[in-house]
């Protein structure tokens, strides 16, 4: 059978099964992001309604190397709606992340080494598990920030200047 005009071979980019649900621009702002991971997250059911909700904040969050586990902290996932208090999860409890033992390794001679930082940068969907893409973050300073904004700036006018012609 024949695929109609404008349709797409395998996943389409705005596919259910692959999508975004919550993301942190903030740490691409403060952070210079020099690797990244993607992870599985260790979650309740009532938090994975939440999240699939889109009631999820990662802006605060940063991850630890704790007893050879990656664990995610200050992330707030709202309480499920239709769910008890009794049957509910804590907003901002201590999450375990799912990695492999050889990246765990890498990541956590990079933090103790060189004084970077491991942050959340968005969750998403991946079929239907949810998955977290942590980047190892090096913060940056003030000067950094603005130096960066200008050569944004600088190439977003450039491309118009391009498609003027």
């Amino acid at each position: 059978m024949a695929k109609g005009p404008g349709r797409q071979g395998g996943k389409a980019k705005g596919d259910p099964a692959n999508r975004l649900l919550a993301d942190n621009r903030f740490a691409r702002h403060q952070y210079e992001i020099l690797e990244t991971l993607e992870t599985g997250i260790e979650l309740l059911g009532t938090e994975v309604k939440s999240i699939r909700a889109g009631q999820c904040n990662l802006r605060d969050g940063f991850c630890l190397i704790r007893s050879g586990e990656l664990q995610l902290h200050n992330v707030h996932i709202s309480p499920h709606s239709h769910a008890g208090r009794f049957f509910n999860h804590e907003p901002l409890r201590v999450r375990k992340l799912l990695a492999h033992r050889r990246e765990i390794d890498k990541f956590r001679t990079a933090l103790e080494q060189k004084g970077l930082t491991l942050i959340p940068l968005n969750l998403h969907l991946k079929g239907s598990w949810l998955k977290v893409t942590l980047g190892l973050g090096k913060g940056r300073k003030l000067h950094d920030k603005r130096h960066e904004e200008k050569r944004k700036t600088e190439a977003k006018e450039a491309r118009a200047a391009i498609a003027r012609i």
